[in-house]
């Protein structure tokens, strides 16, 4: 019973760590950019169209499926 609980933990901890993966995987490329639209947004005239732009290509980043 004890190692039918621990394979079960480790399948468990496998499949989330699978299902997990995409999601992090998109955080880790649209933080960056997210932050330096925010950066870029306080220059004077084009900061918040290009903050606009990043932000746009970091939603579309998210919606991908992995």
């Amino acid at each position: 019973m004890k190692t039918f609980m621990k394979l079960f933990r480790l399948l468990f901890m496998a499949f989330l760590l699978l299902q997990l993966y995409g999601c992090f995987f998109t955080k880790v490329v649209t933080v960056p950019m997210r932050v330096g639209g925010a950066v870029v947004s306080v220059v004077p005239g084009v900061g918040n169209t290009a903050d606009e732009v990043i932000d746009t290509a970091a939603d579309g980043i998210d919606l991908v499926p992995f």
